[in-house]
């Protein structure tokens, strides 16, 4: 098996080395004192405005393009991007995107981060009648003194695959060149709450594959929210991640080269990376390097996948030190449960406060720790309850939220968890496959506090929710919608506008649940993130039209059984009462499965699956007759079958409306 891996990884790698990176072209203002990179297949276009500059993508002329703009902006003028910005959000642009035909608000937020004021934005529009594709524009507006500058990416939807991630890029390497930060190893700033993830699949063609070179960013505690997403933006496959004092990520290649290899930074604020010239030993034969981690100095860790090579980078000098060539858990009492041939890997790891390493077995959960001084294993293992019993945990991270609470995060089977070290407990908080996480703010010290703190740039201590509920399709407004918004089982009735309009009193960085109903459209329950100040983002509902089809990823059965788990109910429940709610629907039952065994008994399987379904939504009152179904067995995957964390994601049964 081992041997299978190997070859398999050194294929991976091969196949990454004959990549080359794109190569991104350095532009600067002399006169506006700003710089930015683009990618050097785009073209530079010089506007008829001395104070406009495009950047336009391959292809069509003027199909997609970044376009700056600078213009001379009194304080009164523009209340939302003031000097000192006032408590109200920039109306301006909140009203103009109303405006826009069937517009679709994604994100309208201030932000500080800069140090300047600045608003976030993107939106889509349709510029031209159907067929012709939406419009998407994301765009920043940031002031310095009297200045406005204006970025915007935009390009028709239809280039969001070839060119989105580009054009992010683009927006995000802007900076002030009187601002520029220094060199590494420079002073640091304090670490920042921000949250990272090594992604380890995409959605490709309706297929998931393995990814590793994507980074999902959360910002603080809140994982229930939509990451920001860094597309591929590592130049290699990897397993290990760490977060610097720096606030950059350090990363190194997954392939199994057993050969030196240098570390690559990555700075998520500008989205431009490096090799440093930090350089690992050679992990060994047959192993690669699977996690890394920081401790309180801001010192850099990695380890190899069989847990037997740790290594210390320090980013101040670049010294770079091996601490064990040896596995200190072979000297743990409970070893013989873990490192019998075949067992799951626990070179997965974090440190806490104390020096102390913690590293998760990858087959249930269970955590160990070695005291980093002493190079002693802790006496036991300790397996959290509230996990699933087998399967795919794949890293751990101490971090504190908000309000200065310590959590340990855990990536686990198809979800990330955070464990109650005092009461050995554990909570799913979101799902998502990742291979390494990354953090650093449980080292931060913070300052003394000497009465109350003034509130950060200028942001007001409250956040202000305004959006719309829209069609999906027709983006027109959905008036007679029922909105319950509020903390999870605490929903209250907010009242919308004849535009579909609402507006919502946040507590900053608590999801909000949201929960919405309207005849003839699928239910929506959610979760959004919240922020401080006002802030826009619309809500779609799906339109309940013949052939949309909505899985229902929470009905499980036993292995190989057609039995129903207890926990399938809730979303049976919920499809039994759309179904009551909606007497014209009609739907067909899809069952799958995925491709081990017999593709004959998968089919059976997958029937008697969809029969259980049916026959649970009968015998609560649903006419036989409004519901078909058919077995499909593994004709249908949804992601890979090479490996078990995927296969998971093809064992699943779901709907298709067939008739209103």
């Amino acid at each position: 098996m081992k041997v299978l891996l190997t070859l398999a990884l050194v294929l991976c790698w091969l196949q990454l080395y004959a990549q080359e990176p794109a190569a991104r072209q350095l532009y600067t203002d002399t006169v506006a004192r700003y710089q930015l990179t683009y990618p050097a297949s785009w073209q530079l276009q010089p506007a008829s405005h001395p104070a406009e500059i495009r950047f336009v993508a391959p292809g069509a002329p003027g199909l997609a393009r970044v376009t700056i703009t600078r213009h001379s902006l009194p304080a009164e003028a523009h209340p939302g991007l003031s000097s000192h910005p006032a408590p109200n959000p920039p109306d301006s642009v909140w009203q103009a995107l109303q405006q826009l035909p069937q517009g679709h608000v994604q994100q309208l937020r201030r932000r500080a981060a800069t140090g300047y004021p600045e608003v976030q934005y993107q939106y889509t529009y349709a510029a031209a009648p159907a067929p012709a594709p939406r419009i998407r524009v994301v765009g920043r507006r940031i002031r310095r003194a009297d200045v406005e500058f204006r970025l915007e990416y935009q390009a028709p939807v239809t280039q969001d695959a070839r060119h989105l991630a580009e054009g992010e890029q683009v927006l995000k390497s802007f900076r002030f060149t009187a601002d520029a930060p220094g060199h590494p190893g420079a002073t640091p700033q304090p670490c920042d709450d921000k949250m990272y993830g090594i992604a380890a699949l995409r959605y490709t063609n309706d297929i998931w594959e393995d990814d590793c070179q994507t980074i999902h960013e959360f910002a603080g505690a809140d994982l229930s929210a939509r990451p920001k997403v860094h597309r591929r933006v590592l130049p290699f496959q990897s397993y290990a991640l760490a977060k610097g004092f720096d606030n950059c990520l350090y990363s190194v290649t997954k392939s199994p080269t057993n050969a030196p290899e240098r570390v690559y930074r990555y700075n998520p604020a500008t989205g431009q990376g490096e090799y440093t010239r930090w350089q690992l030993p050679a992990q060994g034969p047959e192993n690669v390097w699977i996690s890394a981690a920081t401790d309180e100095q801001g010192h850099l860790y990695f380890m190899t996948s069989d847990a037997s090579k740790l290594v210390k980078v320090n980013p101040t000098d670049g010294l770079v030190t091996v601490l064990w060539t040896a596995d200190p858990q072979r000297q743990a009492p409970f070893y013989p449960k873990i490192g019998f041939a075949g067992a799951g890997s626990h070179g997965n790891f974090c440190l806490d406060e104390a020096q102390v390493l913690y590293q998760v077995y990858s087959t249930d959960g269970s955590l160990m720790s070695v005291d980093l001084a002493t190079r002693q294993p802790g006496p036991q293992l300790i397996v959290p309850t509230g996990l699933p019993e087998r399967g795919g945990y794949s890293d751990l991270l101490f971090q504190k939220d908000e309000r200065g609470r310590r959590w340990l995060y855990m990536a686990g089977p198809k979800a990330l968890y955070r464990v109650n070290m005092s009461r050995g407990e554990a909570e799913l908080v979101r799902r998502g496959i990742y291979t390494d996480l990354a953090g650093c703010n449980v080292f931060r010290r913070e300052p003394p506090l000497v009465g109350a703190a003034p509130p950060s740039a200028g942001l007001p201590a409250t956040g202000v929710w305004r959006g719309r509920v829209l069609d999906a399709t027709t983006y027109q407004p959905l008036p007679q919608a029922r909105l319950r918004l509020g903390p999870a089982g605490a929903e209250t009735t907010v009242p919308l506008t004849a535009q579909g309009a609402f507006s919502y009193l946040v507590e900053p960085g608590r999801p909000a649940a949201a929960q919405v109903r309207l005849p003839g459209y699928l239910p929506l329950d959610s979760t959004y993130a919240t922020y401080a100040g006002p802030y826009g983002q619309d809500v779609l509902l799906q339109p309940l039209t013949v052939g949309t089809t909505l899985g229902l990823d929470k009905v499980r059965f036993e292995q190989g059984s057609a039995r129903l788990l207890s926990s399938s109910y809730p979303a049976l429940k919920k499809l039994l009462q759309l179904l009551t709610e909606t007497p014209s629907l009609t739907i067909e039952l899809r069952g799958h499965t995925d491709n081990v065994g017999s593709a004959e008994k998968n089919v059976q399987l997958s029937e008697r699956r969809v029969a259980t379904v049916k026959a649970y939504l009968v015998r609560h009152g649903i006419a036989a007759t409004r519901i078909t179904g058919q077995g499909l067995g593994g004709a249908e995957p949804r992601a890979s079958n090479e490996r078990e964390a995927t296969r998971q994601l093809n064992r699943r049964v779901e709907f298709r409306v067939t008739g209103r």
